[in-house]
């Protein structure tokens, strides 16, 4: 037997194998480790004020806190897309819905093969028996519409409530970060008071006032004061990801052994791609983080009884054995499907 294909094996249908991969990377915005960062701002809403995500460990402002930089869910929107291009595209099949005149890899979609877009196009009928199937105890006709999904999680919430979890996860914290605060102001090129757009009363009235029809087309100065200013992370900034080895081994393909420890070594090499990869190190506007060379990262395994083990595993390694697993297991069809807008109405119909 191909010794890359079994290289895995133990891990995948035995106990005795590590409970999970993880990986503790060490990050600093490209100005330092003083540098200013901005994380994600986040809407008001259950007792939550808005702003920055920001747990707090005491009542002084000084006191320990962690602030989140990007979290699980938008990690995996930025990892899963490696699937569409270069080497890893050809481990997966690529299906692409069509919606008007927009082709949407299923990669790109909230949901996965949850999402509406999915679950309201051509793939219907065929999702809903994967699904199902996920339900009984087989993943395999998921595996091959949408492997993806078995890598970083999916839950078919709006039908057969079918779940799975995630395998790869990834989240970016700082530490004991201090908040700072900015200020900036619209002028505009000309007075258009003056140029008898508006008058001056009516000018002096729009100035400051956000909602103002002026202010909101950009006529009058526009002063933006104590709005978000970033963070500076005393504590420092780390990406902690981990790769689930005891979830995947709840992946079956019913009861065919043979199958299943297929099933396995293709998601978990699609899995182990994922986890090797090198993320973007642009998230956003004021955040571009590289690694910190002062403070080299640590992938360890991490076994049942606690031990743990330092261990090297690079992308081109997972690339080989992806190659490999995907063969043996059988890449499902590349393919374009249609979005049904009357499905869509339909689905709207159906009660919870």
């Amino acid at each position: 037997m191909n010794s890359t294909l079994n290289k895995y094996d133990t891990w995948l249908t035995g106990k005795d194998g590590p409970a999970a991969f993880v990986l503790r990377e060490h990050l600093m915005p490209v100005e330092g480790n003083d540098g200013v960062l901005f994380p994600p701002t986040f809407a008001a809403g259950d007792g939550f004020s808005g702003g920055y995500n920001i747990d707090r460990f005491g009542d002084d402002k000084d006191d320990e806190n962690v602030c989140l930089i990007d979290s699980v869910g938008s990690q995996a929107n930025r990892i899963e897309p490696i699937f569409a291009e270069g080497e890893c595209a050809g481990l997966i099949p690529q299906v692409v819905i069509k919606a008007g005149d927009k082709e949407i890899n299923i990669l790109e979609i909230g949901h996965r093969a949850g999402d509406a877009l999915a679950r309201c196009s051509e793939l219907q009928d065929e999702l809903h028996k994967a699904f199902k199937g996920v339900l009984m105890g087989n993943a395999m006709a998921l595996a091959k519409i949408a492997p993806t999904s078995l890598v970083f999680g999916v839950w078919d919430s709006r039908d057969t409530q079918a779940k799975l979890p995630r395998l790869v996860s990834s989240t970016v914290r700082a530490f004991n970060v201090r908040e700072l605060k900015r200020g900036a102001v619209y002028i505009p090129p000309v007075n258009y008071s003056e140029l008898e757009v508006f008058s001056e009363k009516e000018k002096e009235k729009a100035e400051g006032d956000k909602k103002n029809p002026l202010a909101k087309r950009g006529f009058v100065h526009n002063p933006a004061s104590n709005s978000h200013g970033g963070v500076i992370a005393t504590g420092g900034v780390r990406r902690d990801a981990t790769l689930s080895l005891a979830a995947l081994q709840q992946l079956n393909a019913g009861y065919d052994a043979k199958k299943t420890l297929n099933l396995r070594r293709y998601i978990f090499s699609l899995s182990l791609v994922a986890f090797t990869a090198n993320t973007s190190a642009y998230l956003r506007q004021g955040c571009n983080l590289v690694v910190d060379p002062d403070k080299p990262s640590e992938l360890v395994k991490v076994y049942r009884n606690g031990q743990r083990k330092l261990t090297k595993v690079s992308h081109a390694e997972a690339i080989k054995f992806a190659k490999v697993a995907a063969e043996e297991f059988g890449i499902g069809d590349n393919r374009t499907v249609d979005f049904d807008k009357k499905k869509a109405k339909e689905d709207v119909k159906k009660k919870e």
